[in-house]
């Protein structure tokens, strides 16, 4: 029992410690706000945008007959850019944008092959939206011009802008449809970003608590009354525990903010973005993928951790680290347009990666059982070693002290480890 008695003890220090900690509110404070930032950004942008006038713009009609039909198509693409007809010199016009009194000025004229063409000049180009909006309106008006030149009627001209139609089907019977792989790759995207901000964010925090403490001298009166396995996974749970609290803010937050910023959303929340057909099976693998993900990367962390003696080389030893879950993360990315390469097929099997390649493949092909259960195996024995050679590592690691060389560090932890 005193085992026991002792993993809580530890577990619950972690916890309320950090939960306690200026830094820890600091940082969950400014990102709740962030995320209510961005889940009011459209009501943020109406409001700065409620003041503005539309955008005026001048134009010259030199073929006297292109305006008005690009005044009536331009309405259609972007109802809030106003044009105003002049006979105004371009000097005077040029003047006119330079002083703000209007946006831009547009030259409508035809070309030697009697088609719509245009130039827009403004004080700066670095808005795109209005010469795209331009620019299509425009070649919609160029298209309808061109078929009066070739004397189409009106029917022909639909007939030869119509889509093609153009359909997929999936020959196995238990391949996923197309709306199943566009919920399936939204899901996956949502768990490569967790998994990736998780270690990025829990795994840094894991190795700095233990080398905090190791330079304070605490672990030597700690590993003495603690067994260093029991230690390390406490300290590992109770960053996650943590971990899940954050998020639990983040995501109560977020949800609530979006909510109500949706008005016409339609089916709930999970049917607006997708998600609600996805499968118990696809969600439960989600849920087992990213807690094994976590344990892993959070015992490499831990000893790794236990390893320095100064806080400041927490960061270059854990970014071997950092690296591989990055590496991992964009390997699923690319992964994302064809889940069936070779190389995402061969990752899912490397433990550091099959949290994500594998939950990639699961999320978006029909695989047989024995694959995802011989990834979950894989990283259930990975973490399981790791725990073993962590601990001992861990053990004679937070004995070392002065400076930190990875290679030469983690067979000197284990030689102490041996002697203690």
């Amino acid at each position: 029992m005193r085992p026991m008695h002792n993993f809580w003890t530890v577990l619950f220090h972690t916890y309320f410690t950090k939960l306690r900690s200026k830094q820890f509110i600091i940082s969950t404070v400014i990102t709740l706000l962030i995320i209510l930032v961005l889940g009011n950004i459209s009501k943020i942008i109406d409001f700065f945008n409620s003041g503005e006038n539309q955008e005026r713009l001048a134009v010259i009609d030199q073929s006297n007959s292109l305006f008005e039909p690009f005044k009536k198509q331009l309405k259609e693409v972007n109802p809030d850019i106003q044009l105003q007809k002049t006979n105004a010199s371009e000097e005077e016009l040029k003047k006119n944008v330079l002083n703000d009194e209007i946006k831009g000025y547009l030259v409508l004229s035809l070309n030697d092959e009697n088609r719509p063409m245009a130039v827009y000049k403004a004080a700066s180009l670095a808005d795109s939206t209005v010469p795209n909006d331009l620019q299509y309106a425009l070649q919609q008006v160029s298209m309808v011009w061109t078929a009066g030149q070739l004397k189409l009627t009106q029917e022909e001209l639909m007939k030869l802008n119509a889509p093609v139609s153009f359909e997929m089907e999936a020959l196995n019977a238990n391949a996923k449809t197309v709306e199943e792989l566009n919920q399936a790759r939204g899901l996956v995207y949502v768990l490569l970003f967790v998994i990736y901000f998780a270690v990025i964010m829990y795994a840094n925090m894991i190795a700095m608590e233990v080398a905090v403490e190791k330079s304070s001298r605490v672990m030597e009166i700690l590993i003495s009354s603690v067994p260093p396995i029991t230690q390390m996974f406490a300290k590992i749970l109770g960053v996650a525990l943590l971990s899940l609290t954050q998020l639990a803010l983040w995501l109560i937050v977020g949800y609530v903010s979006i909510k109500q910023n949706l008005e016409s959303m339609d089916g709930g929340f999970f049917s607006f973005f997708g998600f609600q057909n996805t499968s118990l099976s696809t969600i439960l693998y989600a849920v087992i993928f990213f807690i094994l993900g976590y344990l892993l990367y959070a015992t490499m962390a831990a000893f790794l951790g236990s390893l320095v003696s100064r806080i400041e080389d927490v960061q270059q030893l854990i970014t071997p680290m950092i690296l591989t879950v990055v590496a991992g993360f964009m390997l699923a990315i690319f992964g994302l347009s064809n889940p069936e390469a070779s190389y995402v097929t061969i990752t899912s099997y490397i433990p550091p990666f099959t949290p994500m390649l594998m939950f990639l493949r699961v999320g978006m092909l029909d695989l047989p059982i024995w694959e995802p259960l011989l990834g979950i195996g894989l990283l259930i024995a990975s973490i399981a070693i790791l725990a073993v050679f962590g601990a001992r590592v861990y053990k004679g690691g937070v004995l070392m002290y002065g400076k930190s060389n990875a290679l030469k560090d983690i067979k000197k932890a284990l030689q102490l480890s041996k002697n203690k």
